[in-house]
Parts: structure tokens; sequence; C-alpha cells
């Protein structure tokens, strides 16, 4: 564990497990999260032999709060700060919701030389908000809403994602975990409040169209059919059309936080893709 300064002065948190001389499997965490919603993969995959990276994205988790720079180019530019750091090579980034948008922004914006492959799960390109170009996207007011929860009272708003929509757990016959709803919850109060509120226009109105027709390298495209989150049709397929060299993988039932949610069969299959 350790942190980076970015050029720019802010202090980015990450873990950095496994052998030096290892394949590196970089995690980019979802909204409002760090990178201990990794845990499950981070374990797993050191217990493979893999060499493990996960930062906290700014004004996230342990990651300095900063008041600006909460869009995606810095947030890619940040990721680029850790790996020339750690000099990692040929890593295969993986990110979840707004971490897939992370990582392919930081594909086009930096370039592929150092990246072998890149998994998107559950995430939030090609663009979430409703436009002209996308019309099947959610309406301006459902993302306005979730800045005045964050604002009038974010303790309660997550609370309520992490024990609803988030993992399924609103669904009839769930069985809802206490200790992943707390460590969601937890998560999110680790984080800065601004931060919050200004990365719910960057993970919902960043246009990803363009970074995802750009990239070359194999990309897996992991989408649960029961995202309550990131709605599955507006997401994951669309994705994985634009992608030269894209696989789409759907979860019948899973929900938005299928990492963690069904952590054995989303591990299986990210392990598979990564050795093949």
């Amino acid at each position: 564990m350790g942190y980076v300064t970015t050029k720019d002065g802010v202090e980015i948190f990450y873990k950095d497990w496994g052998p030096r001389d290892a394949q590196v499997i970089f995690f980019h965490h979802g909204w409002p999260l760090s990178a201990d919603d990794w845990d499950a993969q981070m374990l797993f995959f050191l217990a493979q032999g893999y060499r493990v990276v996960a930062h906290d994205r700014r004004g996230h988790g342990r990651s300095a709060q900063v008041w600006d720079g909460h869009d995606m180019d810095h947030y890619a530019d940040d990721v680029a700060a850790v790996v020339n750091h750690l000099g990692v090579q040929k890593a295969v980034h993986v990110g979840h919701s707004t971490g897939g948008g992370e990582v392919i922004h930081y594909v086009a914006r930096h370039g592929e030389d150092r990246v072998s492959k890149a998994v998107l799960i559950s995430a939030v390109p090609p663009i979430m908000v409703k436009t002209e170009k996308n019309p099947d996207g959610l309406p301006k007011e459902v993302f306005d809403n979730f800045q005045t929860q964050v604002a009038a009272n974010r303790a309660q708003f997550y609370y309520d994602i992490a024990a609803g929509p988030f993992y399924g757990y609103n669904r009839p016959n769930a069985k809802p975990s206490e200790g992943v709803i707390w460590n969601w919850w937890r998560q999110g109060m680790m984080g800065s409040a601004k931060a919050h509120h200004d990365g719910i226009v960057a993970f919902s109105q960043t246009d990803f169209t363009e970074d995802l027709k750009s990239a070359t390298i194999p990309v897996l495209v992991m989408h649960g059919d029961d995202d309550q989150i990131v709605p599955y049709a507006d997401s994951g397929p669309l994705s994985a059309k634009l992608l030269r060299n894209g696989t789409l993988k759907t979860y019948p039932g899973f929900p938005h936080g299928m990492p963690t949610s069904n952590a054995e069969t989303i591990n299986a299959d990210l392990l598979a893709f990564v050795r093949g």
C-alpha cells in the first residue's frame, strides 16, 4: 500500500499486492466506493499467483479529498500516475460501473502500450444520460435527484442504495447481507461529498462512444440483465457492438453489484479471460 502524487498535486492511495514479476490485474472501483470493493477479486487473483493493484479514485476512500478534478480526464490521468509510479506493464485493467468508464477512457487517453486486455463490468459506457443520440438513456432528472440526495442526507441515501437496488436486495426472495450493505456504506462515507456529487455528472454524462471505438485490445463486457443501476439494454450490448475486439457476456438475473454478490462466477470468468 502507498500513495502517489499526481501532476496536479493530488495524493492517490493504492494497493499493490503480489510478486513484482507477475502479470498485473489492475482494478478500478465504482461510485462512490474504494479499492476495498475489490476484496473478493484481489484475494482470488493473488492466490492464483497474480500481482493485483487497485487505487482509490481522487476524493474517494483514502485518496485526497480535493474539491476539483472530478471528471473522466482527471480520473484517467490519476490511473496513469499510479501505472507510471509502479512501472506496470501489460496489465489487464478491470473496471466496475464508473470504473469501467475510467478503464476505457484511460486506454483511449493514454494508449494501449501498457495494457494487454480490459474488462468492463456493469459499466456505464457508452453513455447513461438520455440525449438526442441516446434516446433510451435515463432522464437527466434521475441523476439530478442523486445529487440532491447526496447533498441532503448521503448517509441515508447510501444505505438505501446498498440495501436495495445495488445488490438486488429489493427483489423477491433476496437474502440481504448486512455485512455487505454496511461495507458499501462504510466505503461511501469514507469519501468526499463534493467528489461524489461531481462524480455523478462524470459517470452519467460522459460519452465514451469514441473511446470504445478506438480500442483495439481484447475487451470483455460483463453485465447482469437485472442491473437496476446501469440498465443492461443501454449499456453492455451497445458497448460490445462499438468495440473492435469486444465480447459480451450476459448474466441472467445478476444485479449491478455482481462482483460481490456473485463473486465465484465473476472470478472464474475473469480468470478464463485473463488466461485466454
